[in-house]
Formats: structure tokens, C-alpha cells, sequence
């Protein structure tokens, strides 16, 4: 081997390992943390500053989340992490498998959510994948949530590093406030009015509005069971969009299909508005408060129009 090959291949090394494909070291003195997607990684990032160094597993607008399939290297990033933060709820299972150790620290968003919600009932028992749809699993368009799992993130940073505790805490104090910025202008923007959707991902956001959901139990029971439309269920969906009965139609643009697509283009030409939607950050936008702030913009004009 010559020594032109040498130095190509030790720069191929170190060109990777800038990329990030390797597992987290704490070499740049930053806290290590994973998160399941990049929604609560952006949480994290707003909480922790420039003294953490976050790794998203899901940061990917195109891809649908519940199709994912962790690697070989998601497990080393895990493994290595000094905090691991993700959704649960059944939503994000390939991750809580990948915590091997009861010694990592982590924040699990699902379990920190207010239980006074009213629950979208789309199913009684849980699916062959022991996914229970009798609970709303989407807890990122709960802003009482994310507040939550930004204070317990807080808590575990502080603990890892007791020195940049302060910092933590104000960090999350100036996050929180811009929460309530935004809790205030949702809450009661929808009173009087109906919503369908064509995914209950922003059930929490819509009900914060005062909107009633009206899409029919058994077409987003379907939906998110990647089954089958019932007949029925699409008719009476397709009622309300034709016939002007909801206000808004809701769309999940990361898990489209023909029957959604079909949704969008009846309320379209209909003359009812459509708010899009996601399950993780758009490309281009990293921060989770600009990122909701636009969602609620749009439903607002969206409810108003």
C-alpha cells in the first residue's frame, strides 16, 4: 500500500466521522443525546443550548415514521448517549427497544401528558403490533406536553452536568413562555367549528382550538392501521368534505395514500381549506417553536376562513 493510499484512507476515516455515522463521544465536551425524531430533538437543543450535541434518528419530512426499521448504528448512538429522549406511546417502539442499560437517563414524552384530555377513541384493543389506538399517541401537538418533557429534560441535563444546571433552567423558562404565547392563541380559535382529518396527528392542537373533530372512528381507525377503508366510513368522509360540512380538512402529508390524496383534491375543489401537517420537522426549519408556531398559523386562517 502506498503512501497516497494511507492518507486517502485516513482521511475517508475522519471525513465519516464528521459526518456524524459514528457513535457520540463526549471529545467536544457537549452532552451526547439521542432522540427518536427530530421534533423532540429540536425540544431538547431549545433546552439544552450550545452545551448539548443532538442526534435524531428520524429527521427525514418524506418518510413516514411508522415505517421505520432501526440500523446497527442507531443502537451504538443510543448505547452511547447521555440522554436519550423519545415519544413512546407505542408511536416510536423500535426506539425504547434500543435502550439496553437501566442506567441510561431518559425522558419519555407520552407517559408526561395531561390525562384531562379527551381521548380520540378510534379502536378497543391494541393492533397485531401492540399499538393501543384507544389513546392518542401524538403528544408533540400537546403543548401542556412538550412543556413537560422540556422541564424533565431540563432535570436530567442538570443532573449530568450540575454546573450548567442554571442555564438549563432558564433556557427552559424563556421556551416555556413562548409555549404560552402559543397556547393563547390557539385556545378557542375553533369554537363552533368542525375539523375532519385525514390522520388524528394534531388531535391535541385541534381540541386546544375548541374545533370538534368530526372524521368518522372507523376512517382514521383504518388510516392509521394502514387498512382498508371501510366503505361506509369513506362515504360519510367524503360527505363532509363535499358537502361543506367541516370548516377544515387536516392532512398528514408524511403518510399520504390514494384515499387521502383523493380527500385533499375533493376539498380543494369544494372550497374547503386544507392544513398540512407533519410528523417531524420540514427540511429547513430546526427549531420545534417556529415550526409549531407556523401549524398554528395556518389552522387559524385556516378555522377563519
Amino acid at each position: 500500500m502506498t503512501l497516497r493510499n494511507v492518507l486517502v484512507g485516513a482521511l475517508a476515516v475522519a471525513s465519516l466521522a464528521a459526518c456524524g455515522t459514528s457513535a457520540p463521544t463526549a471529545d467536544n465536551g457537549k452532552i451526547q443525546v439521542v432522540a427518536s425524531t427530530n421534533v423532540w430533538g429540536s425540544v431538547v437543543k431549545a433546552v439544552g443550548g450550545d452545551e448539548v450535541e443532538v442526534k435524531a434518528l428520524l429527521d427525514d419530512p418524506s418518510a413516514d415514521p411508522h415505517s421505520y426499521e432501526s440500523k446497527p448504528a442507531d443502537a451504538a448512538l443510543v448505547k452511547d448517549a447521555k440522554l436519550v429522549v423519545f415519544n413512546g406511546g407505542g408511536y416510536d417502539d423500535f426506539f425504547a427497544k434500543l435502550i439496553t442499560s437501566d442506567a441510561t437517563k431518559k425522558v419519555e414524552a407520552f407517559p408526561l401528558r395531561e390525562h384531562d384530555h379527551a381521548e380520540p377513541s378510534t379502536s378497543a384493543a391494541p393492533d397485531a403490533d401492540g399499538h393501543d389506538h384507544s389513546v392518542n399517541e401524538h403528544v408533540w401537538y400537546d403543548l401542556h406536553t412538550v412543556q413537560a418533557v422540556a422541564e424533565a429534560a431540563a432535570n436530567e441535563l442538570g443532573a449530568i452536568a450540575p454546573d450548567k444546571k442554571s442555564t438549563f433552567e432558564k433556557n427552559t423558562a424563556d421556551f416555556s413562555a413562548k409555549l404560552e404565547e402559543l397556547e393563547k392563541k390557539v385556545a378557542g380559535i375553533g369554537t363552533g367549528k368542525k375539523v375532519a382529518s385525514t390522520e388524528p396527528i394534531a388531535h391535541y392542537l385541534v381540541e386546544e382550538s375548541g374545533a370538534e373533530d368530526a372524521t368518522p372512528e372507523e376512517f382514521s381507525k383504518a388510516i392509521e392501521e394502514e387498512s382498508d377503508v371501510p366503505a361506509a366510513a369513506l362515504a360519510a368522509m367524503n360527505q363532509l368534505v363535499e358537502g361543506k360540512q367541516v370548516n377544515v380538512l387536516v392532512n398528514n402529508t408524511q403518510t399520504e395514500n390514494q384515499v387521502t390524496k383523493g380527500l385533499v383534491e375533493k376539498a380543494k375543489s369544494a372550497g374547503v381549506p386544507v392544513v398540512a401537517v407533519t410528523e417531524t420537522l420540514p427540511e429547513g426549519v430546526t427549531g420545534y417553536l417556529d415550526w409549531m408556531s407556523k401549524q398554528v398559523d395556518a389552522l387559524s386562517q385556516a378555522l377563519k376562513a
